[in-house]
């Protein structure tokens, strides 16, 4: 009998079908928002594959006695209890820089957006206002200085890009030694997060949510960012103080923002949110395009199945 797979968020179905071919493939993208009909399903499987929105935790585990694999379609991994998989000697496999280039790309897009200042004038252009004068302000992104906040890979492929359209780029990372060669490698200069914070016209982060970044951009941090500077947000909603920087936006202090993540998602009742100048909120998609989708989904296929054939 074939091994069976659960699958509670979408994946690509050219991958899913991959899977169908080799496994008895349960594609039920809608159990995570149905709880107890993934407990239920979850009970004699030894593969699951989950997005960011599924909970793998004690609860999930302890319904899932035979479960041998976690497939991560994305690379957070907030909402997996790893330490209690790892104590279930439960495998859990992120799909690792198969989204990193839509990452950057968003990253290098929402920058040039907020710097320029123009693409939010369709409304008031369509209602026959001519804000020429105002919006002609904007700035180029050539010249200016891009602060990465995270420099693993991410962060550089988005140095890489922002390069190549003639930003310095300044980075700080704690777990990267300063004598560690990627530095040069990339010509990026490696600064603390108080420089970093002053310097850079354009912030990025790209880390993960633990002990050490939650609250990292807080009300302390966003007022020390250079005056008339942009902050972007793919990493993990809980790193950034959003009231802290919803007050920046209103009193003028920084010229935009883009969240793509936030503390609790979907967003329910947010009122700090709303009616904020020049932020932009999109849900979660930094990582999510076509192609991406196809490679983090094709690479999941292939990693879970390598790990049943070996430990089947």
């Amino acid at each position: 009998m074939a091994q069976r797979i659960v699958i509670s968020e979408f994946m690509d179905l050219p991958a899913v079908e991959q899977l169908r071919g080799r496994f008895d493939v349960l594609y039920a993208p809608d159990f995570v928002k149905q709880r107890s009909e993934l407990l239920a399903a979850v009970k004699d499987i030894p593969a699951l594959i989950v997005r960011n929105l599924t909970q793998v935790n004690q609860e999930l585990l302890d319904a899932a006695p035979k479960l041998k694999v976690v497939g991560r379609l994305g690379v957070g991994l907030d909402n997996i209890d790893v330490a209690a998989c790892e104590k279930r000697g439960v495998k859990v496999i992120p799909a690792s820089g198969a989204n990193a280039l839509s990452v950057a790309e968003y990253t290098i897009t929402t920058a040039m957006i907020m710097l320029r200042t123009a693409y939010h004038s369709t409304a008031s252009v369509a209602a026959g206002e001519w804000p020429k004068p105002v919006l002609g302000r904007g700035r180029e992104i050539a010249g200016k200085t891009l602060g990465v906040i995270g420099y693993g890979f991410i962060g550089r492929l988005s140095t890489r890009l922002a390069q190549a359209i003639g930003m310095q780029v300044i980075a700080c990372d704690p777990y990267v030694a300063a004598d560690d060669p990627i530095w040069k490698a990339t010509g990026v200069r490696r600064v603390s997060l108080d420089e970093l914070l002053a310097a850079a016209d354009v912030i990025t982060l790209h880390v993960p949510l633990q002990d050490s970044t939650r609250n990292l951009m807080s009300a302390a941090a966003i007022a020390k960012m250079k005056k008339g500077s942009a902050l972007i947000n793919t990493s993990r909603g809980s790193i950034i103080d959003e009231k802290a920087l919803a007050a920046a936006l209103k009193e003028g202090r920084l010229c935009g923002a883009a969240l793509d993540v936030f503390e609790h998602e979907p967003l329910a009742d947010s009122p700090h949110l709303k009616d904020v100048p020049n932020l932009i909120l999109t849900p979660h998609v930094a990582g999510i395009t076509a192609e991406a989708n196809a490679r983090v989904s094709t690479m999941i296929a292939q990693e879970i199945t390598a790990f049943l054939d070996q430990h089947g």
